[in-house]
């Protein structure tokens, strides 16, 4: 597993011009709003950042969609559905990616359902063939390790791979006044054949905006 991976980041590595752009995320608003509705629920059912996060990724992607599909023939291809790849690292070692299909369009309840079953079954080494294909965007995050920031490597024939870090406490300037809020860096590794920096930036900003209202997820 470990020549394999190797083998496809150097291919991906030499033959991608990658970009790279990163943002701080404020979560103010969507810690807020998982505090009021996980009020009401029990632990097992209560939702994490991790739910928002991947869904404001998946709507993103849908409205910047020159980041959502292969680069093939020697030009872009755009998906006509949002497929998140999921980068899970397994217990012995490796990685895995299972594929969330049409992230866009399922509500954070059943993004996060769904992400905790196939992690579970890609570390049981359980995953069906069809949950292993068709991935249009990857999305990696070694949060839960205490990352803050991840800059990934694009797994081809995509075109752009989205990071996601640990949630921090960090003082933040709002409106001339200084605290101390939760926040995540988001990044973005993109394919500079198939856009440019600019479209990235327009990414981010989208992920950025959609998390601000993230009752409208």
């Amino acid at each position: 597993m470990r020549r394999a991976i190797a083998d496809l980041m150097s291919r991906s590595k030499r033959e991608i011009p990658h970009y790279y752009l990163y943002t701080t995320v404020d979560l103010t608003a969507a810690e807020d709003w998982l505090r009021r509705i996980n009020r009401a629920r029990t632990p097992t059912e209560r939702l994490v950042p991790a739910a928002l996060l991947l869904k404001a990724a998946a709507v993103a992607a849908r409205e910047v969609s020159a980041l959502n599909g292969y680069w093939q023939n020697g030009g872009f291809a755009p998906a006509c559905e949002v497929n998140l790849g999921i980068a899970v690292s397994l217990r012995q070692g490796g990685l895995l990616v299972p594929v969330i299909h049409n992230a866009d369009t399922l509500p954070p309840d059943a993004l996060m359902t769904r992400l905790k079953e196939l992690v579970q079954r890609a570390r049981r080494g359980r995953l069906r063939g069809t949950e292993t294909v068709g991935a249009t965007l990857t999305v990696t995050s070694l949060g839960d390790q205490g990352v803050e920031a991840v800059f990934g490597v694009i797994h081809p024939p995509q075109v752009a791979l989205v990071g996601f870090g640990a949630v921090v406490e960090r003082p933040w300037a709002a409106g001339g006044m200084l605290g101390v809020r939760p926040v995540v860096t988001a990044t973005l590794a993109a394919d500079h054949r198939a856009t440019d920096g600019a479209v990235g930036a327009r990414y981010l900003s989208a992920v950025d905006r959609l998390l601000q209202r993230p009752e409208e997820l």
